[in-house]
């Protein structure tokens, strides 16, 4: 276990508005909506900046669930940019609904030294109980410690620290929500300090040097579908997500669609369960995954299928070959 006692530095905060920073249109107006600005955010935390330089910016300011895959590269082209000046953290603030994607796909387009960590709130400012500040406080004291650069893009949520790569939302309401399954934390916050308990290993960089307009689905099997969604998506995606039963496996009447699919577009096998690896050759019925890699899937190997989209859109934005986007499900199998 590594402890990390050093908070000190230049950190950067990033805003992109969700429930950390939502509060009423008006005084007594039902629900919240972005409005708050990073000043306020940081402003509402006392002593924070007696720790560490704060600066902060506001990128968006619009709920998590309308967030765009543009937005999250606009977010790593200016974490890029932050480590040329020098600052020795960044912290992102946005809506929880979409952060465990966006985590992951700042840890595919980011692979800088300089630590950056996402967090946000599940109840909004004027509520009992807010989270924001405390999660904001700690994230901060994260982004300052140096270490936390060698694990990658974390996410930091009621004081545990989440590789991206594992970090799942796995409740609607609690503050808890965000839990690593089949992983757990790769560290804590403690009496505001750092420690590291794990360092997951980390595949190699991915630096999308071309971004082209793509579009990338998912569909789910489900009890009795007939797989009418896979006819419609055929000529309206450049790739596919299929989230199968268990470790891999669809109805029987889906087969030879996603045959056809698989050899004109990548599409990508994972599993529904959301933890857990899909199989390479267990089952061998018609469906099974062993019958669905032999007709041309990729396996998503243990990543869930909101993960593997991201990781094949940016490959296909950026002009990866079939062979590249193999190795790069390969390599996080």
């Amino acid at each position: 276990m590594t402890t990390e006692t050093a908070i000190r530095g230049r950190v950067l905060v990033l805003t992109l508005g969700g429930t950390i920073a939502m509060t009423p249109a008006a005084p007594g107006a039902a629900g919240v909506t972005p409005r708050l600005t990073g000043a306020d955010l940081v402003a509402a935390v006392p002593g924070l900046d007696d720790e560490v330089e704060i600066s902060v910016e506001d990128l968006r300011q619009v709920p998590g669930a309308s967030l765009r895959l543009e937005d999250v590269a606009a977010v790593a082209e200016r974490l890029h940019q932050a480590v040329a000046e020098g600052v020795d953290g960044v912290v992102v603030t946005q809506g929880t609904d979409t952060l465990e994607e966006t985590a992951f796909l700042l840890d595919l387009l980011y692979r800088g030294p300089v630590p950056v960590v996402l967090t946000g709130a599940m109840r909004p400012p004027r509520a009992p109980g807010a989270d924001g500040p405390a999660n904001l406080l700690a994230a901060v004291r994260t982004a300052a410690c140096r270490s936390v650069g060698d694990v990658g893009v974390v996410v930091v949520f009621a004081d545990e620290i989440h590789a991206a790569r594992h970090v799942r939302k796995a409740h609607s309401t609690s503050i808890a929500a965000f839990t690593s399954p089949g992983a757990g934390p790769v560290g804590h916050v403690v009496e505001g300090r750092v420690r590291l308990h794990a360092a997951p290993l980390r595949p190699a960089g991915f630096s999308a040097t071309a971004v082209r307009p793509v579009r990338v689905e998912i569909v789910p099997a489900a009890l009795g579908s007939d797989g009418v969604l896979l006819d419609v998506l055929e000529d309206r995606v450049d790739g596919l997500v299929i989230a199968a039963f268990g470790a891999g496996h669809v109805p029987a009447g889906w087969v030879d669609r996603l045959k056809q699919l698989a050899s004109r577009m990548p599409v990508v096998l994972t599993s529904r369960t959301g933890s857990g690896s899909v199989l390479t050759s267990t089952y061998g019925f018609t469906g099974s995954e062993s019958d669905l890699l032999g007709r041309g899937l990729i396996s998503g190997g243990a990543l869930d299928s909101y993960k593997a989209r991201l990781l094949l859109w940016a490959h296909l934005a950026a002009g990866s070959d079939r062979p590249a986007i193999e190795a790069a499900f390969a390599a996080r199998s």
